[in-house]
């Protein structure tokens, strides 16, 4: 990138700046370094994996799908140039529709096989070991030039970036054993999660598997497995045992899925915990803000209503009296006659 320097600014020696314009030529020089640094930044930033067509997909084979038991399938499922899709019912289509051997799922191969060979030709970050039960994994292209392996737990951690990208290259199989995890955590999310696979996976039983297997034969998905990606075989058949695979959707905003937590900020992007404010947003740290208490409480009355001093006063002088008492009436003395004296 050339930078071509203002004629203002060619009068000035070299790397020097005169003292009124400090501010100035120090602003500039920042700038400049900046823009020599943004080609660096942009290009750490790894693309996802484009699946064109093959993206409404959760099942895809080459030969047959076959399914045993009640599996739900979320997403399309479709089988090109093979015609055999056995198991549905009891297995459920649910929000897609089953594409044997038409045009649809003829494309959704070709676009596969572009997603194979371009998740195949990355470069490596680092080279892994058979068995990653145990790691903790941030995004990057990871190598492992014979088969890889999952007998426990794999957390894939995002570092709070939604659009971050995984990509596991296996030269032979992939083999999940039974009851192993794969977690996604900080914003990480299943639709940027691939697996290319040289040859054939197994999901085992019980296990909760996360990602896109993009494998170049065959994939098995055994009793009771379920998958939150896409099992996508190019050449060999898919088999189904009483699974529940879903077509692991992007997040609004971002190339992925939704993270554990599920909450979205203002932006689009996922916040590392999710939680919410009092205010129905999202805070930058995730942690609920409490209602902020008012700082100068409702003052009391300094003057308290006074109290009486006086009470009310009694009359100083009773009532009188009287002094001579009303005389009661004597007793009137019954009348006699007169004696008779004749």
């Amino acid at each position: 990138m050339a930078f071509q320097v203002p004629p203002s600014l060619g009068r000035e020696p070299v790397g020097k700046c005169r003292r009124p314009r400090g501010r100035t030529c120090a602003a500039g020089l920042v700038f400049v370094a900046l823009l020599v640094a943004a080609p660096v930044a942009f290009s750490a930033q790894a693309a996802s994996v484009p699946l064109g067509t093959a993206d409404s997909f959760a099942v895809l084979a080459g030969t047959t799908v076959t399914n045993t038991g009640p599996s739900v399938i979320s997403g399309d499922l479709g089988l090109s140039p093979g015609t055999a899709v056995t198991g549905f019912p009891p297995g459920i289509v649910n929000a897609g529709t089953i594409h044997a051997a038409d045009g649809v799922a003829l494309q959704a191969q070709a676009d596969l096989t572009t997603a194979y060979n371009d998740a195949a030709g990355r470069s490596s970050t680092a080279t892994i070991s058979a068995d990653l039960a145990g790691r903790t994994l941030t995004p990057g292209v990871y190598t492992s030039a014979s088969s890889l392996g999952l007998s426990g737990d794999l957390t894939l951690d995002a570092q709070g970036n939604p659009n971050a990208v995984f990509v596991f290259q296996a030269g032979s199989t992939l083999t999940a054993g039974s009851g192993s995890h794969v977690l996604l955590i900080r914003g990480a999310q299943a639709c940027n999660v691939f697996w290319q696979v040289g040859s054939s996976a197994t999901i085992g039983t019980g296990s909760a598997f996360a990602g896109n297997i993009l494998a170049l034969t065959s994939i098995s998905m055994t009793t009771g497995a379920t998958l939150n990606g896409r099992a996508l075989a190019r050449n060999g058949a898919v088999t189904l045992d009483t699974n529940t695979i879903t077509k692991a959707a992007c997040a609004a905003g971002t190339t992925g899925s939704t993270s554990p937590t599920g909450t979205t900020s203002p932006t689009g992007t996922t916040s590392p915990t999710g939680t919410t404010s009092p205010t129905g947003t999202t805070s930058p740290t995730g942690v609920s803000k409490p209602k902020p208490k008012p700082h100068h409480p409702k003052p009391k009355p300094h003057h308290p209503k006074p109290k009486r001093h006086h009470p009310k006063p009694k009359p100083h002088h009773p009532k009188p009296k009287p002094h001579h008492p009303k005389p009661k009436p004597k007793p009137r003395k019954p009348h006699k006659p007169p004696a008779f004296t004749g």
